[in-house]
C-alpha cells in the first residue's frame, strides 16, 4: 500500500465521533450510568432522519404547511411536524427519557417505561426557522436536558419538574442543518461541535472546547422593528455604525440557531429585544433561550434578557416568551450598561 492509499486509513484511525467523545467524558465521572448517553443516542439518530428529510424536502413533497396551527399560533410546516415526531419516534422507548416537551405541542408528554418513569426532561424546538425551509435558509433542532425531581406522573407535579430555571440544565445543543449538518451541545464542560459525515452516518468531532471571541464586529437583528425597541437597544445600534465602532457589519439570517451559530464561531452579538408587537419578546425561553444561554456562557459568551441572566429565569409556563440579548461578552456587557441607563 503506497503512503497516498494509506492516508484516509491512517486519518479514519484519528476520527472520534460523538458517541466515543460522550463515553469519553463519562469515564471522567465514576457515578455515571450511561442513561444521559443513551438518551444523546436517540436524540444524534433522530436528527440524522431529521437531516435527510431537509436535504430531500423539495423532491420528497414534504415543503409547505399542514395546514394546522400549532400552540404558539403559528402554521406547522410539513418538516416541522416530521421534525417532531423524528424525535419522538427515537425518544419514546429509551428508558433513560422520562418527558418529552416540544414547541409543537401545549403540554409536555410523560413516558412510561416497564421499568419506571426515565429520570431526564428533553425540551426541544424540533426545527426552528422552518418557515424560511421553502427558500433553502438554514434550519435547525434546539434541545434541552433538565433532570426530574418528582418522579411522579401527575399534570402539576410534571409541570413543576419542567419549569426550572435554565441553571438547572444538565445539558443543552442544537443541530444546523446547512451547507453540512453540525451538531453543537455542552454537559456544563465546554462546548464540542460535531459534523455529521454522510458517508458513514455518524457525528464527527470538529472542535472541542469552543471559545467566542470576547468582541465581535457584527451584530444580527432585525432592524425593520427598530421603532419600538427598547431605547437602550437603539443607543447601541447607533453606536454600531460609528467610526468609534468600526464600524460594525450587520448579519441577519432570521432563523435562531443560524444566526446563533455564527456569533458563536466569530462573535458578535444577537438581538431579538422586546417590541410593540411582542412586548414580552419572541422567542421561547426553555427550548430556545435556555439552552443557546447555557451553550453562550460554555464559551466565554453572556446571555440576558437586557435585566437579567437569561439562565437565572424562573419560568412560569411551558411556552413562556423572553427578550434575548446573546453572544460575546463585551458586546453584551455594552448593550446591558446602555440599557441600564436609557431603558430595556
Amino acid at each position: 500500500m503506497t503512503d497516498r492509499q494509506s492516508d484516509p486509513a491512517r486519518q479514519a484511525g484519528r476520527l472520534r465521533t460523538i458517541t466515543q467523545h460522550i463515553m469519553e467524558q463519562q469515564r471522567a465521572h465514576p457515578t455515571a450510568t450511561g442513561d444521559f448517553s443513551l438518551l444523546l443516542g436517540g436524540l444524534t439518530l433522530a436528527t440524522r432522519m431529521i437531516s435527510a428529510n431537509v436535504r430531500r424536502a423539495g423532491i420528497a413533497g414534504v415543503l409547505g404547511t399542514t395546514g394546522d396551527i400549532n400552540v404558539q399560533g403559528e402554521v406547522v410546516q410539513k418538516l416541522d411536524d416530521i421534525a417532531d415526531t423524528a424525535i419522538r419516534r427515537c425518544l419514546h422507548y429509551r428508558e433513560s427519557c422520562g418527558v418529552l416537551a416540544s414547541e409543537e405541542a401545549p403540554e409536555p408528554t410523560v413516558l412510561e417505561h416497564p421499568n419506571g418513569v426515565g429520570k431526564y426532561i428533553l425540551i426541544y424546538d424540533p426545527l426552528d426557522g422552518s418557515s424560511n425551509i421553502d427558500v433553502d435558509v438554514s434550519v435547525g433542532t434546539i434541545f434541552s436536558v433538565l433532570q426530574r425531581t418528582t418522579f411522579e406522573t401527575g399534570k402539576n407535579a410534571v409541570l413543576k419538574d419542567v419549569l426550572q430555571p435554565g441553571v438547572k440544565q444538565i445539558a443543552a445543543g442544537y443541530v444546523i442543518y446547512g451547507s453540512s449538518t453540525v451538531l453543537v451541545y455542552t454537559t456544563g464542560a465546554g462546548v464540542h461541535m460535531f459534523t455529521l459525515d454522510p458517508m458513514i452516518g455518524a457525528y464527527i468531532l470538529a472542535a472541542e472546547n469552543l471559545k467566542m471571541p470576547e468582541v465581535g464586529k457584527m451584530y444580527s437583528t432585525n432592524e425593520a422593528n427598530l421603532d419600538s425597541y427598547p431605547e437602550g437597544i437603539k443607543k447601541y445600534l447607533a453606536w454600531c455604525k460609528t467610526k468609534d465602532a468600526g464600524p460594525y457589519t450587520s448579519r441577519y439570517i432570521g432563523s435562531l440557531v443560524a444566526d446563533f451559530h455564527r456569533t458563536l464561531l466569530k462573535g458578535g452579538v444577537f438581538i431579538y429585544p422586546s417590541t410593540a408587537k411582542a412586548p414580552k419578546g419572541k422567542l421561547r425561553l426553555m427550548c430556545e433561550a435556555n439552552p443557546m444561554a447555557f451553550i453562550a456562557e460554555q464559551a466565554g459568551g453572556m446571555a440576558s434578557d437586557g435585566k437579567m441572566r437569561i439562565l437565572d429565569k424562573q419560568p412560569g409556563e411551558l411556552h413562556e416568551r423572553t427578550p434575548l440579548i446573546i453572544g460575546s461578552k463585551k458586546d453584551v456587557q455594552r448593550i446591558l450598561d446602555l440599557c441600564e441607563k436609557h431603558g430595556a
